[in-house]
């Protein structure tokens, strides 16, 4: 469909990128409510699939454009470089917990947890990937995120020196990359 210089609208026979981007968003929103509804209820009973199909092509009939609202391709680039991010996450986070862990049972325990809140600027510009920075910061023990703000200010708070000194780091970094944003 393309308009005219007079505003009128004309077909010339071509399908519009909407409907292919509602229906993909659709079916991906459909496909994960399915998945989500199999893993949760764990039945494979013909009934109960029957009606969790239908629950969630429901679910994904009207709710779709909250999940994925504009399907881009990119997005496909970004779920994937996510999923790479992840593991190493759960490694920072697993090393964390040990971080904890020996600073809990040290003899010197008071003398090693002196909590700390930093402040630093990043340039990350995406509500999003000041979210997913914030939210990485939190999920790694000893280090809480206080404020994150539309600028990529952020305060967080560290159990001990080794904590704050470490941050922002390789975390920014790998967040930056996941979006494609420069640092």
């Amino acid at each position: 469909m393309t308009v005219s210089s007079n505003g009128i609208a004309k077909n010339d026979g071509k399908p519009t990128s909407t409907f292919f981007k509602s229906f993909f968003s659709f079916l991906i929103t459909f496909i994960l409510m399915f998945l989500s509804w199999l893993v949760l209820s764990g039945k494979f009973e013909p009934l109960l699939l029957w009606l969790g199909g239908i629950s969630s092509f429901l679910v994904a009939y009207y709710f779709y454009d909250l999940l994925f609202p504009a399907l881009e391709t990119g997005y496909v680039k970004i779920f994937f470089r996510f999923v790479q991010y992840c593991p190493w996450l759960i490694w920072e986070i697993i090393k964390a917990n040990f971080h904890l862990l020996y600073l809990s049972f040290h003899p010197r325990m008071k003398e090693l947890i002196d909590p700390h809140i930093i402040t630093f600027k990043s340039n990350l510009k995406s509500d999003i990937a000041i979210t997913t920075l914030a939210n990485s910061i939190t999920l790694t023990p000893g280090t809480i995120t206080v404020t994150a703000d539309s600028d990529g200010v952020f305060k967080v708070h560290a159990i001990d020196r080794e904590s704050a000194e470490a941050l922002p780091g390789i975390m920014l970094e790998k967040v930056a990359r996941i979006f494609g944003e420069e640092i």
